[in-house]
């Protein structure tokens, strides 16, 4: 995450970390990943391009620094990665997987997955000024990934000036959001991948995006672009 600060412990307690074997000896932090019930983890779908063996993954839950697995940590191989048939890694279409656990995390105040809103409320949510992105990953376009969980507010940003010539340039279609600073600053970055883009609207957390793509990280006029869960609800 670029800009925003540490997340307060057990703040968002349906991030996963997605960790991949290196050398197959040690797992590292790959890409983000959200909480959907107690043994299905959604993630983005250029996370495992390559690397589409569930042996070589695991997910860790209810985590805050990447170094040290607390009491409220759990970890989890993974039976089966299933990846949208269409999810094309050019132009990052379709861009979701979702990793189902080999068995069913227990949950508790760490623990908890997130909301998808109900269909008629989706726009709502969408258009809620109150919405924040969570990760492990690099904390500038060229840094390091960071060991404790980020969190950062972020402004859901029109396509219609996401899209505009000194933006993405028509690049944008209603399969995505743009979120982030239109003037650069905050943004998700490598490592951030597949994590949530979440919108509070009344009383609740909802799940609207997952972390895809971007040029650069925390760039001005080009924000972070995120899968639309809304458009993706039959797949899910």
């Amino acid at each position: 995450i670029v800009g925003g600060h540490e997340a307060p412990e057990g703040a968002w307690p349906w991030v996963v970390s997605l960790q991949a074997l290196r050398g197959g000896v040690r797992f590292i932090h790959l890409c983000g990943g959200v909480l959907l019930s107690r043994r299905a983890v959604l993630t983005a779908g250029h996370c495992v391009e390559g690397r589409r063996n569930p042996c070589f993954w695991r997910a860790v839950l209810g985590l805050h620094n990447l170094q040290r697995h607390g009491p409220h940590t759990a970890k989890r191989r993974i039976r089966r990665i299933l990846v949208h048939s269409e999810f094309r890694s050019e132009t990052f279409e379709n861009d979701v997987a979702v990793f189902e656990l080999r068995s069913a995390v227990q949950l508790s105040l760490h623990i908890q997955p997130i909301c998808l809103p109900p269909a008629p409320i989706s726009p709502l949510v969408e258009n809620s000024s109150d919405c924040y992105v969570s990760g492990w990953g690099r904390t500038s376009e060229k840094g390091t990934i960071s060991a404790v969980l980020k969190e950062a507010r972020v402004e859901i940003i029109p396509s219609s000036l996401c899209n505009s010539s000194e933006g993405y340039a028509g690049l944008i279609d209603n399969r995505v959001l743009c979120a982030g600073a239109w003037a650069g600053g905050t943004d998700t970055c490598q490592g951030d991948s597949g994590g949530p883009l979440v919108c509070y609207h009344p009383d609740k957390y909802y799940l609207i995006g997952i972390a895809s793509f971007g040029i650069g990280c925390g760039r001005p006029k080009h924000p972070g672009i995120y899968v639309r869960l809304s458009q993706h609800r039959a797949w899910l």
